[in-house]
């Protein structure tokens, strides 16, 4: 360890001490579980926006094993909002694993933890350091700003040189003693502090920061190249029957919104009576409403609600299956949906 690095983690370790978070409900009672869950969630999704998804989904799942046991549409159901629902199926399919293959106790090895579904390097580094206080590097998203600003590293984090830099310095700044005080401090650092638009006068490591002496923290990390999103476009039938159900069905387990309920669609309303036709339904009034738009990190879908009064025709007319279902909002199941059909059914 060099003299700079023992600087940089003591300057840490100090400011943790006085200015850290440490009241966020996933340190109450810390475990790998509650680690692991908490470290999932926060992908690509803010701590104010997480910690209600958190509460609800331990206060329901409050161990791996009950969490592996519960029928993967009651995890889907208390991930709804959260958006990336690959998040929450591979959090489903790794609770299996954990208590089919280590009884119920997370290895502490940073491969048997890369190795479970959804568990990259950063987040078995996160587990590792803070539930098992093992030396152990984390790398997420606000980390690799802290990083890139502190070396001055070039370049979008995305692509493999400015992030293989960032994991070498990831590793060689990591300490061997308080790893979860530090892995949460640097997390910190980057939420609180180190954010996109920096408060550096403020930072503990600005002395060391070669782009604070450079003038131009806003310079890194580099920013991925922009590009304009691609639009599809698409039909949600909001079809309701004569008990005032309206019909949906699961997508496939994988892809788009895999595993999800959803109301049937079509790609444009001249294609709404064949597709109630498809589906058994006879369409007695039908409405469209205005476009609406949900945007996805790679293209933007572009939606119109059709509701739809239907009778269903014998003896052809969809039944409640395992793909298909009448769902009543009034008594509501507990089902995996998209943010857009809950929003959808919110304004009935």
């Amino acid at each position: 360890m060099t003299i700079t690095a023992q600087k940089f983690q003591a300057d840490v370790l100090a400011w943790y001490d006085q200015h850290g978070r440490k009241h966020l409900p996933w340190q109450e009672q810390i475990s790998a579980y509650s680690v692991w869950v908490s470290e999932i969630m926060l992908q690509q999704t803010q701590v104010s926006t997480v910690i209600p998804y958190y509460r609800r989904f331990m206060q329901r799942f409050a161990t791996v094993q009950q969490l592996a046991a519960a029928p993967l549409d009651d995890v889907l159901h208390h991930w709804t909002g959260l958006g990336y629902y690959a998040r929450a199926r591979n959090l489903h399919r790794s609770a299996e694993i954990v208590v089919e293959r280590y009884e119920g106790c997370f290895p502490g090895d940073l491969d048997a933890l890369i190795d479970l579904p959804g568990i990259g390097r950063s987040t078995a580094g996160a587990i590792r350091s803070i539930a098992f206080q093992q030396p152990a590097a984390i790398l997420d998203g606000n980390v690799k700003r802290v990083l890139a600003r502190y070396a001055a590293i070039d370049g979008w984090p995305g692509r493999s040189a400015p992030l293989k830099k960032l994991w070498a310095l990831a590793e060689d700044l990591a300490p061997e003693s308080r790893t979860a005080d530090f892995s949460q401090a640097m997390m910190d650092l980057g939420a609180t502090l180190c954010t996109p638009d920096p408060d550096c006068q403020r930072c503990p490591v600005k002395p060391g920061c070669k782009a604070f002496a450079e003038d131009n923290p806003r310079a890194y990390p580099g920013k991925k190249p922009k590009k304009s999103l691609p639009i599809k476009h698409s039909c949600f039938l909001m079809i309701r029957n004569p008990q005032g159900a309206f019909l949906l069905q699961r997508n496939p387990p994988l892809g788009l919104w895999g595993g999800l309920w959803v109301f049937p669609q079509c790609a444009s309303p001249e294609l709404i009576d064949e597709t109630c036709a498809n589906l058994g339904v006879d369409a007695t009034a039908t409405e469209v409403l205005p476009v609406a738009r949900h945007t996805f990190s790679h293209f933007h879908l572009d939606y119109r609600a059709v509701r739809i009064e239907a009778q269903l025709e014998q003896p052809h007319g969809v039944r409640d299956g395992q793909d298909h279902r009448w769902y009543d909002p009034d008594n509501p199941e507990k089902l995996g949906m998209p943010a857009p059909v809950v929003a959808l059914f919110d304004r009935q």
